[in-house]
């Protein structure tokens, strides 16, 4: 195997960072998670997000530049899916990522809640309380 150049390895975490940041967008995301149900058109898309066509358009062309969707034709009609089903296993990941980091932040409002009854002479929880 060849030696990788500096240039190459710059290139390929360039490649990363872009398919990284395709998915940076809360529209492209939303279309990814509907996507995942199987393939749609542009109109069927629109009227799940709530957005303009040409905007799930803009969307769906930087995703499809990216090679994360592909498009299919059917007639008069353009559908589109996501091809690779690792796309949706690195979504999951990131879901269980946030939610592991969600969770710990809900136990700390926990306690800082239980912490601020205690010290409020009006809680019932409160050793100030007479």
């Amino acid at each position: 195997m060849p030696p990788v150049r500096t240039d190459d390895a710059e290139r390929l975490r360039r490649f990363k960072a872009d398919f990284f940041k395709a998915l940076t967008h809360p529209m492209r995301l939303a279309i990814l998670e509907l996507l995942r149900d199987g393939p749609l058109s542009v109109g069927e898309l629109s009227t799940a997000v709530g957005a303009s066509g040409s905007a799930v358009s803009q969307q769906l062309a930087l995703l499809r530049a990216r090679g994360i969707v592909e498009a299919e034709r059917a007639g008069t009609t353009v559908r589109y899916r996501v091809p690779d089903p690792e796309v949706y296993a690195l979504l999951d990941a990131g879901r269980r990522i946030f939610n592991a980091r969600l969770s710990a932040s809900v136990d700390l409002l926990r306690m800082v809640e239980s912490e601020e009854a205690a010290l409020d002479p009006r809680s019932e929880a409160s050793p100030i309380r007479g």
